[in-house]
């Protein structure tokens, strides 16, 4: 090939590169003309005292991403029934893998546990179904996420302008640069993905150092889990689901009817609903099915079940959780520290 057509070909690629990252640019544009976004600096400004235009500078360098739209409408469990959303979580490199980090962390874990009331194993598959145990802890900026959602996300702007407003809030309160952290696609951050409201409500120093910092201290990641289970109502030494077998006249008006337990577990009981394992008819439940290769399984979700739902309102998550956590203790041989 002659000279003349290397430099054409080259020329030709650069500008076909540089036209793309044009292109890039022009589809995430920043927020600083956005009218939700500049009713929010005012609003910030007043009630908390930001500085103007720094705000303004820091909507312009906030992108929209239509990616994160696009994620926020196919959440997996609305997608999957049970079998299947099973398999994304309990793995055998996701069990392997709690059973190193419970290793790694295990006077942490007792320590929470002891604090807390929320047993080690609980913590261990929440952060292992939330980031693998850190590996995975999001890869969109939490700036971007917040404001993409709140200011272009209708329905649920007035939830994830809270959370903006409460992650700006935090960044401030830590000396941290809000364009610096990263997140999950919904503004979810650190080990446990905690939003920033959760953050600012539960994460504690549980290493005692100064800081709260659940994206690079497990120690803190732990603690902030376990205090948040708590705080919403976790019961120390009480199950989370026991399997029930319906009656043939049991009342199916009833299943997957709520996330909170109304009622007892007599009550089910006498609405068709018998618990399988020993529990006592007075405590809190709730009813609902699992969809398995095999046909439906029934349940009585406790308080516990309850409070997991409290950190991801979905009863298959919760499941999963009650799961994972059962087959890492398994794998470790039982409950040892």
């Amino acid at each position: 090939m002659k000279t003349g057509a290397l430099v054409l070909k080259w020329t030709s690629g650069l500008l076909f590169g540089v036209g793309l990252a044009l292109a890039a640019c022009a589809q995430e544009p920043g927020h600083g003309d956005n009218a939700n976004a500049q009713k929010f600096v005012e609003y910030m400004v007043e009630e908390h005292q930001f500085d103007r235009e720094t705000l303004q500078d820091l909507m312009r360098k906030a992108k929209r991403k239509d990616s994160i739209l696009r994620a926020i409408q196919r959440p997996a469990e609305k997608a999957k029934p049970w079998y299947e959303y099973r398999k994304l979580f309990l793995t055998p490199q996701s069990i392997a893998g709690g059973v190193d980090f419970w290793d790694n962390n295990a006077e942490v874990l007792a320590e929470a546990e002891k604090k807390y009331g929320v047993p080690a194993e609980i913590i261990v598959a929440i952060i292992g179904i939330e980031t693998r145990y850190g590996g995975n802890m999001g890869g969109h900026r939490v700036l971007d996420a917040l404001s993409t959602l709140a200011f272009n996300y209708p329905r649920r702007s007035a939830f994830f302008t809270k959370e903006l407003e409460h992650y700006l809030l935090l960044t401030r309160d830590q000396g941290i640069d809000p364009l610096t952290l990263k997140g999950s696609y919904a503004g979810a951050m650190g080990y446990g993905q905690f939003m920033p409201s959760s953050y600012r409500a539960y994460a504690v120093d549980f290493s005692n150092d100064g800081k709260v910092d659940i994206w690079n201290n497990p120690q803190d990641a732990i603690g902030s889990v376990a205090n948040y289970l708590a705080q919403h109502g976790w019961k120390s030494g009480e199950p989370i689901a026991v399997l029930s077998i319906p009656r043939p006249n049991a009342d199916m008006t009833i299943v997957n009817n709520t996330l909170q337990p109304e009622w007892t577990v007599g009550e089910l009981a006498e609405k068709g609903f018998t618990a399988t394992s020993q529990v006592s008819p007075e405590m809190p439940a709730t009813v609902f099915s699992l969809q398995t290769e095999r046909g439906k399984q029934y349940w009585l979700g406790l308080n516990n079940f309850s409070t997991i739902t409290s950190y991801n309102r979905s009863r298959l998550y919760a499941m999963a959780v009650n799961e994972l956590a059962q087959e890492i203790v398994k794998a470790r041989g039982g409950k040892s520290y």
